[in-house]
């Protein structure tokens, strides 16, 4: 099997998770700057097979537009030129980053850690994909 991938886009920083090949858990791979996502991608496409890429829509709670999706959106054109062979589905986003910064004081990490961003970001990732994971099984 090849493994599935998630996007936390934001205007700045990407949380990228991945499953393992038998797609059974999702982990965090890292945190990028969001304008090297494609370049990022290829790379990571070259040395892992992956059948699937999900990202997160941020929406409100009335399913309207948030400021951030467009940018999500005008990301999933970038990522269907790059990769027209991979299919991509969006995922529900919504109170995925406070889940993170929960989990992360659930962890028991430092305040210091908790304040770096891209440790959020990756988080979120994680969570997007592993209820992913459950809604699929």
């Amino acid at each position: 099997m090849a493994r599935i991938l998630a996007i936390d886009y934001g205007g700045k920083r990407t949380g990228i998770a991945v499953t393992d090949p038998m797609q059974i858990i999702a982990t965090g791979l890292t945190t990028i700057e969001s304008k090297t996502l494609i370049p990022f991608l290829k790379d990571y496409f070259s040395k892992e097979t992956v059948e699937l890429i999900i990202i997160g829509m941020p929406l409100n709670w009335d399913e309207s537009d948030t400021h951030g999706t467009p940018l999500v959106k005008a990301a999933i054109k970038k990522l269907e030129k790059a990769f027209p062979q991979l299919p991509i589905k969006t995922v529900d986003e919504r109170y995925t980053s406070k889940m993170a910064k929960d989990a992360m004081i659930q962890m028991g990490m430092k305040k210091k850690d908790r304040q770096v961003k891209g440790n959020v970001d990756v988080i979120a990732a994680t969570i997007m994909l592993q209820e992913y994971l459950q809604s699929i099984s």
